[in-house]
């Protein structure tokens, strides 16, 4: 585990200045673990500034609240090595070895930040994290967060079967040489029924489908008119999971499929079938695994880290070794060869 204070000192701390540096916190209970926590990694920044005068730029910026200040600066040597983990249980182990910059975001900023993927610079920022320079700007005022898209409503049917019968028979004519089929019941009791061979049976499934204006409260959903039938928009709402894993050793399936609902999930070789955000291999077993298999899996390690954020999924090697991924969703959407595989180095 990294300390705060392994690196050579740097400049005093003033009781005052961390005073004021501590009140622009948010959601930050005093006495708690995350406290304690923040007030450490507070401290370690100050001694680790690039420039003594970019305590005054950090507390203008964070009185302010603008991104037309200043860039505060840290060595990008010193990034990996300033902020511990958070101790506290109420952050997800996923999240616990954030970088500077998620860290002091969260702290001055977005308290529910998980990690720098939601995390865009500014136009005015000169040492963004993402520009591989020297020095890394960790003022949270020259950040941005990616804010997931606006996926519209969909239209729906909401008009009862009469409604829908009238409008709809103007469309629908039986040429004089179409014949019906003979299992077509067409007495009072079967017309209940659907038939299986009916050209009647998509109908009465669609409208079986279908939501009656007595089932939607009409001052919730805007209605429109689609083709003469009205409608009604239905807000889009996400799934309880966000993708499905499945494990394979070469050509055999192992182990149950693991549905992912939290935005951070960790596929690693460990052992432990009860976490929600991680999907460990170590404790699948194979009767009939192979040598090759054996070899693989000695060398997951801490495996893999997926992200989901608006929409979309970023991974992050976090083995001693390369992984491989092969996207066709990526590679259309980058214009490359459909069976294009893309190779993720190890973590650092």
């Amino acid at each position: 585990m990294s300390h705060l204070f392994n690196l050579p000192f740097s400049f005093s701390i003033n009781p005052q200045t961390l005073k004021n540096l501590l009140q622009h916190r948010k959601n930050i209970q005093s006495n708690t673990s995350e406290d304690k926590w923040s007030e450490k990694a507070i401290k370690g920044l100050i001694k680790r500034l690039t420039k003594s005068s970019m305590i005054d730029d950090l507390q203008t910026a964070l009185e302010a609240q603008s991104s037309q200040t200043r860039c505060v600066t840290i060595s990008r040597e010193a990034q990996n090595k300033l902020v511990e983990p958070n101790p506290s249980q109420t952050v997800r182990k996923a999240f616990n070895d954030v970088t500077p910059v998620v860290a002091f975001c969260r702290i001055w900023r977005w308290p529910d930040l998980n990690t720098h993927l939601e995390l865009r610079p500014t136009n005015t920022c000169v040492y963004a994290f993402q520009h591989e320079k020297d020095q890394i700007c960790v003022n949270p005022f020259h950040y941005e967060r990616v804010v997931a898209p606006f996926i519209p409503p969909v239209q729906v049917p909401v008009c009862d079967r009469a409604v829908f019968d009238s409008t709809t028979s103007e469309r629908m004519q039986i040429q004089p040489d179409s014949t019906v089929p003979m299992d077509f019941a067409t007495s009072p009791t079967d017309q209940q029924r659907t038939a299986v061979n009916s050209p009647a049976s998509v109908q009465d499934n669609y409208e079986a489908m279908t939501p009656t204006q007595a089932s939607i409260n009409q001052q919730q959903v805007a209605t429109t008119n689609f083709n003469g039938v009205p409608t009604a928009s239905i807000a889009y709402a996400e799934t309880p999971f966000w993708c499905s894993i499945l494990y394979y050793e070469l050509n055999q399936r192992v182990g149950e499929t693991f549905h992912a609902s939290l935005n951070s999930l960790v596929i690693d070789g460990f052992c432990d079938p009860n976490a929600s955000d991680r999907f460990c291999l170590g404790s699948l077993t194979n009767v009939n695994r192979s040598r090759e298999s054996e070899v693989c899996r000695s060398m997951i390690g801490n495996g893999v880290r997926l992200y989901y954020i608006g929409g979309e999924v970023f991974a992050e090697c976090l083995s001693d070794t390369p992984i491989f991924v092969q996207s066709p969703s990526c590679n259309q959407r980058f214009q490359w060869h459909p069976a294009t595989v893309c190779k993720i180095p190890p973590r650092m």
